[in-house]
């Protein structure tokens, strides 16, 4: 089975700090570690490899400094590692990064399953896996929490509701988001470790990718940032106590009372 991964490097802390030009988030400087919800995706990928052989590849686009978490990936037990990385794609929204992972994707060739971490951890969007599927034309299923069954390229899967779950099978190739109710990441391994510094990262920049210039980077993003700031510290506000329907009527009056 050969397995993509997709994975962000993100800011370690939230403490983090906007460019006020670009309205984007300064990594420079900032300890960055590979997206939580992303660990699960590796793990799982790695689950199945285990079971049915085959190559896992983990991609990311960032700058150059997500190498380590290619690395990371590698030596938990990924095979290899694609650093999507060039000025161009700097400031991507989640439209122009899905785009760009799919022509990355594309390049890498043949697969039969993409995991993806259900969403980011700086972003809180869940929209570039399922953009990314978009982008290649293949099925989706979002918020995976088991992989019940692989046979004869279809694969069942256990979806996460609100309150309980649903079993959809799909054809593959596909894109899975999983949560993190699916497994328990690994830690590294010392062999995993020594293999990840000596592993040749592949390196994608625009011009090995067959993409419209239009659509990439903070130009080419759909939807942009106008403006960032902290909203002020709430004060005031009342509790309200009773029954249930004399605290219903209380708040019926208090609206119409704003409202007026």
């Amino acid at each position: 089975m050969n397995i993509i991964v997709c994975i962000k490097q993100v800011p370690e802390t939230t403490e983090v700090r906007i460019n006020p030009e670009t309205n984007t988030l300064i990594r420079e400087g900032v300890k960055s570690i590979i997206n939580p919800f992303d660990m699960y995706a590796i793990e799982e990928s790695i689950r199945l490899k285990e079971k049915f052989g085959g190559k896992v590849t983990v991609i990311t686009m960032g700058p150059p400094q997500a190498d380590a978490a290619l690395r990371e990936a590698i030596s938990l037990g990924a095979d290899e590692g694609v650093l999507v990385c060039d000025r161009a794609f700097a400031g991507s929204d989640t439209w122009a990064t899905s785009y760009t992972l799919a022509g990355a994707i594309k390049k890498l060739g043949e697969f039969d399953l993409i995991l993806c971490g259900k969403q980011a951890s700086d972003g809180d969007t869940a929209q570039v896996g399922p953009g990314i599927s978009t982008h290649l034309d293949i099925p989706q299923v979002t918020y995976v929490k088991k992989i019940e069954e692989v046979k004869d390229k279809i694969m069942r899967v256990e979806r996460m509701l609100e309150e309980g779950f649903e079993v959809i099978e799909t054809p593959l190739p596909a894109l899975l988001t999983v949560v993190k109710e699916i497994n328990e990441p690994r830690l590294p391994s010392l062999k995993g470790m020594m293999r990840s510094k000596q592993a040749k990262i592949a390196s994608f920049a625009q011009k090995d990718l067959n993409l419209d210039p239009q659509n990439i980077g903070l130009c080419g993003s759909p939807t942009q940032v106008v403006k960032i700031f902290t909203p002020p510290q709430r004060t005031g506000g009342q509790i309200l106590t009773g029954e249930i329907p004399e605290i219903a009527e209380k708040l019926v009056n208090l609206i119409k009372d704003e409202v007026h």
